[in-house]
């Protein structure tokens, strides 16, 4: 039988088109309800329900019947299962197939000499089910073929294939046992059984499909055969395309045309079957735009075509929004939307794969009080219940450590049996109090410690730490075992959570599980606990990772958005936020194309983790292309389904520059080919107004803040002395404004801890053997580094690394003091001695410097020796000459003005940097400044620091930041607070 097939060009609403021309088709027939007794099929359920508002424009708002019209996916299956037409098992649940091909991946990867954790296990799994459903939906009988794909194939691919036996000989088996089927191949016999019932047993009533591109072979038989029926039709989309039959055969898999010639190959159609409907309608958009969109979008073969120029070309509606990076974009976006629906009536509309880009639009709408309905939901991971679970699993498994820690209590549904803002600032006091810096021993007892030590057992911290203990004590004491099952980690989790959500007045069950997002978490892991009874026992450490893994991909319709607007208020009716399957067939007054950049839309073309291209070729399985090929009709299709649209792709996306999307490049070229271009959209001027109201942004000048003289400090140690001439403005914050830097947090031991081992070391063992050298000096420094080591309680690993390095540094420092001494032994020895000194004559009145030397030796002369220990990089010859490292010249005039005391009242006879790596070269000796010029640097070095401080004596002087760039420090602790990184590119670009 010939088939019954038409199309509907891509310039007219494709839906009303199809409502009127059914209206018409039955508005002849001799029973008045024969319309309402017919199907219409329809790609989603989104296009069914828009086809559902094109009927009431079609009948004018009158009421009518109307077909039924449902999605393809959504066919009643009870008639074929009551008809013995369908004969196929009942499918598995999503999270059971995951948890039993998860054990399976564990046996295999143990048979295979690597064993995963389930969290790995389960990753693997869901990328066995995905490449399960894409066979079925193929028509593809791997069991018959990945034998063969191996050959000629690297060792890796065939150990792959191997691993894959657990789909082509154990899976099946499994599902035997179980009498269940794999979801999408009980979609494909479902679809299989009303195909043959439609062609044994024709309906007597119409039945049309409408709206498909590319198919799966079971959903393309379904097609045929309806296509095929004496009342049957089959409407497709856009199939009024200029390209000739020879480059039709040939299109590439990444064509917006490829879907639909492999749909009319496998009908065994042609172009010319098909009828064209609606001409009689009034167009969305001029067909000139369609024909340009064609010519532009042409395979590469047929490139030629754009050379002609005997006809006009014009793309009117189009525009391109331009914005400098993805925050931008959003904002951009939903002030296109917000203007749109000022005009009454007037639909809006963002379509995008990027769920980024999606959830930015919607809180930039929301700022305008607009919520927006975004057809693809939040993910289930990212929900405020979701997110308390992973964290107090993520916080129990990280052994309680401060960043851990301080998230889970900072969430806003943590509140311990507290208020919540009484939780949060006890949170904070915690912080700063015990959390900022070294990270305390892992665990309970280490946190407690922490506190006692840290905050000095401070009553309202310790008991609040007791509170949250007890409350994440169900889950730690499951994680003290060295295996549990998933269900009793997931029950002790549940119960840690409810007991951390909990307030004053609320228990945390009705926190937790209220609302779309919570009961959709709890069904989920109800689900999920149900489905790994089964998994063997796992560490506890796998909880975190395995909860990520089985909310990875679920998505939820949430309210929330709607909080904080009048009560009653829903989301907008008029503004939408579509993915592209929603986007399908779906027209509005204005279209935005967001994320139209490579490895977004296109997607990023991927083979998957389990076959290479050609093992994919021989297998039978789809080119990667076709989901290039769909992605391409989406954008051709929503290019021409609204009067204005907005083609958006970022400037830069995730802190790189982005590449725009491979069709927007071919418009441009053609465009350009034919001296047009697509015009700019204003709404990126509108953005810089709204956020720049007094103009384009003006660098900010380095501060120059002059704070009274009484604010002036007047006292300083030798080390800030350096930094008040490297950088007067931290000497400022510090002394002025009294701000210091927190300390980070799980602060790692760095090389300032390194340097105080050193240096605690140094002077315990100087301080004991300063002028009776032992014979065994080595040993016995080697045993001061082991002491100083032990009581810096280090984690093992890292005393360990840094054990040797202290043992050569004690055999170098033992091996030059003893060449030092063979010479002349010092008198004394003082090590770490504190002093100071007054300069009365200061213009802004007495000024004291303090400071405290490594190591001062009275040598035989009478004369000093100072030493400063340096774990770093020793200071230049020429920064000390020149003042710039200054430390050990200061310290050599106050000893000479007795600020060490009057036993080193004497001037300096050498100044002597170590520097103490304890690396390939353990140790070396630097001394910066001949003896005969010591004394006059050090006579230099004072009158410049008078000078330095009768400068900043005067009020008008004021403490620049960075003043000379080349000697700034090379760790700043203020420079965000003077926004040196700002003034400095404005600076270096000549602003």
């Amino acid at each position: 039988m010939t088939p019954n097939l038409a199309t509907i060009p891509l310039h007219l609403p494709f839906l009303d088109v199809l409502a009127r021309r059914w209206l018409a088709e039955h508005a002849r027939a001799a029973d008045p309800l024969a319309g309402a007794r017919g199907t219409i099929l329809l790609p989603t359920r989104r296009a069914a329900r828009a086809l559902g508002e094109a009927f009431l424009r079609a009948s004018g708002g009158n009421a009518m019947l109307q077909p039924r019209i449902a999605a393809l996916g959504a066919l009643d299956e009870a008639p074929l299962a009551l008809g013995d037409w369908l004969d196929a098992p009942p499918a598995i649940g999503g999270l059971d197939r995951l948890a039993l091909l998860s054990g399976l991946v564990l046996q295999a990867g143990t048979a295979f000499g690597t064993a995963p954790t389930l969290d790995q296990a389960w990753g693997l799994a869901q990328a066995l089910a995905d490449l399960m459903d894409e066979a079925e939906r193929a028509g593809c009988d791997l069991a018959a073929t990945l034998p063969d794909a191996a050959e000629e194939q690297a060792e890796h691919w065939q150990l792959t294939l191997r691993f894959l036996r657990i789909v082509t000989e154990i899976w099946p088996t499994v599902l035997a046992e179980r009498g269940q089927g794999n979801p999408v191949a009980r979609q494909m016999a479902l679809l299989e059984a009303q195909s043959r019932l439609w062609r044994e047993q024709p309906p007597a009533s119409p039945i049309w499909a409408a709206g498909f591109t590319a198919l799966s072979p079971a959903a393309t038989v379904l097609l045929n055969a309806i296509a095929r029926l004496p009342n049957g039709m089959l409407v497709l989309p856009g199939l009024d395309d200029p390209l000739d039959d020879a480059h039709w055969q040939t299109l590439p898999d990444s064509h917006p045309q490829a879907g639909l010639a492999r749909l009319l190959a496998e009908l065994g159609a042609r172009r010319a079957d098909f009828a064209i409907w609606g001409k009689e309608s009034e167009p969305v958009v001029p067909e000139t735009r369609v024909a340009a969109l064609g010519r532009a979008l042409l395979p590469q073969q047929a490139l030629g075509d754009w050379l002609r120029r005997d006809e006009p070309v014009s793309v009117q509606g189009l525009r391109r929004l331009h914005t400098a990076d993805q925050q931008e974009e959003a904002a951009a976006i939903a002030l296109l939307l917000r203007d749109a629906i000022e005009t009454p009536n007037k639909r809006a509309a963002l379509v995008t794969p990027d769920r980024g880009l999606a959830r930015r639009v919607a809180v930039e709408l929301f700022r305008w009080g607009v919520a927006v309905d975004d057809s693809a939901g939040e993910p289930l991971a990212g929900t405020p219940p979701a997110l308390l679970l992973r964290l107090a699993a993520a916080t129990v498994a990280d052994g309680l450590s401060p960043v851990s820690l301080l998230s889970l209590l900072k969430h806003p549904l943590c509140a311990a049996g507290l208020h919540p803002a009484e939780c949060r600032r006890q949170a904070r006091a915690l912080e700063l109090a015990v959390l900022r810096g070294p990270a305390p021993a892992p665990g309970g007892d280490g946190l407690r410690e922490a506190v006692q030590d840290r905050a000095g057992g401070d009553a309202s911290l310790s008991a609040f730490v007791a509170r949250v203990l007890e409350r994440l004590q169900p889950l730690s004491a499951r994680f003290a075992q060295r295996q549990a099952s998933v269900p009793a980690l997931l029950r002790a989790l549940l119960e840690a959570a409810e007991a951390l959500a909990a307030t004053e007045d609320e228990t945390g069950a009705a926190i937790l599980w209220s609302g779309e997002d919570g009961n959709a978490l709890a069904l989920h892991l109800a689900e999920l606990s149900d489905a790994t009874e089964s998994v063997p026992p796992q560490a506890p450490r796998v909880l975190p990772g395995l909860l990520d893994a089985s909310l990875q991909g679920i998505a939820v319709r949430s309210r929330r958005a709607l909080r904080g607007l009048p009560d009653g208020a829903t989301e907008h009716p008029r503004v939408f936020i579509w993915g592209l399957l929603e986007a399908r067939l779906q027209t509005a007054d204005l279209l935005v194309l967001g994320g139209l950049a490579e490895t977004a839309w296109p997607p990023a073309v991927d083979p998957g983790p389990w076959m290479s291209r050609p093992m994919r070729k021989r297998v039978g399985l789809p080119s990667p292309e076709e989901v290039v090929g769909q992605a391409a009709h989406d954008f051709l299709s929503c290019c021409c389904s609204a009067p204005n649209v907005v083609l958006s792709c970022p400037g830069r996306r995730e802190g790189a520059p982005s590449v725009p999307a491979r069709w927007l490049v071919r418009l441009d070229a053609f465009l350009q080919g034919q001296n047009q271009a697509l015009p700019v959209d204003p709404a990126g001027g509108w953005l810089r107004l709204l956020d720049q109201p007094d103009g384009p942004p003006k660098p900010v000048s380095p501060p120059e803040p002059r704070p009274p003289l009484a604010l002036r400090p007047r006292r300083l140690s030798i080390t800030e002395i350096e930094t008040w001439m490297r950088d007067p403005y931290a000497i400022h914050a510090r002394h002025v404004l009294r701000f210091r830097p927190l300390p980070e947090l799980e602060q790692a031991a760095d090389a300032a801890d390194y340097g105080l081992i050193v240096h605690e070391a140094l002077a315990q063992f100087f301080a004991e053997h300063g002028t009776s050298w032992p014979p065994n000096a080595a040993q016995a420094l080697g045993a001061a580094f082991d002491r100083a080591l032990t009581a810096a309680r280090l984690r093992p690993a890292l005393a360990a690394w840094w054990r040797p390095r202290l043992r050569r540094i004690a055999a170098w420092v033992a091996e030059a003091e003893s060449e030092r001494r063979r010479e002349a032994a010092p008198l004394q020895v003082h090590t770490e001695i504190a002093g100071r000194v007054t300069l009365d004559d200061a213009p802004g009145g007495p000024f004291v410097l303090s400071g405290r030397a490594d190591r001062i030796d009275l040598r035989a002369d009478r004369t000093l020796a100072l030493f400063d220990y340096k774990t770093g990089t020793l200071p230049g010859k020429a920064s000390v000459q020149a003042g710039w490292s200054s430390q050990l010249v200061l310290e050599a005039a106050m000893a000479l003005r007795g600020a060490f005391g009057e036993a080193l009242r004497a001037p300096a006879g050498e100044i002597i940097y170590w520097r103490l790596s304890g690396g390939h070269v353990p140790g070396e000796e630097s001394r910066p400044v001949a003896e005969n010029d010591l004394q006059s640097l050090v006579e230099q070095c004072w009158r410049a620091l008078h000078g330095l401080i009768a400068a900043y004596d005067d009020p008008e002087q004021p403490y620049l930041s960075h003043p000379r760039p080349e000697y700034a420090p090379p760790y700043p602790d203020y420079a965000q607070l003077a926004r040196v990184a700002e003034w400095s590119a404005a600076r270096e670009e000549g602003g």
